[in-house]
């Protein structure tokens, strides 16, 4: 499982270093109160999609690992499942 995981990642950097590579052209990033010129277009769209990854990443740990967790300590049930061995096997 470590070697496919380390293929993995070798593969990401390749593709990142290729998207980066091929995406050279300069663009202008303008968010109104600041402005970037020095990106490259494969840059900026890596750098964007790495940042939607993380807030999504955090948006789910906020809404769902914490409540769970919370649950956990309090010692409530996560969900109603049956007890093994009571189950109907028609």
């Amino acid at each position: 499982m470590r070697l496919i995981k380390a293929i993995l990642a070798l593969l990401f950097v390749a593709f990142g270093v290729l998207f980066g590579a091929l995406n050279r052209d300069p663009v202008r990033i303008d968010l109104g109160f600041l402005s970037i010129d020095t990106l490259s277009l494969g840059t900026s769209l890596l750098l964007a999609l790495l940042a939607g990854a993380l807030l999504a990443g955090f948006v789910l740990t906020a809404t769902v690992i914490w409540p769970l967790r919370h649950r956990l300590r309090r010692g409530q049930p996560l969900a109603a499942t049956p007890a093994s061995g009571t189950e109907s096997h028609d």
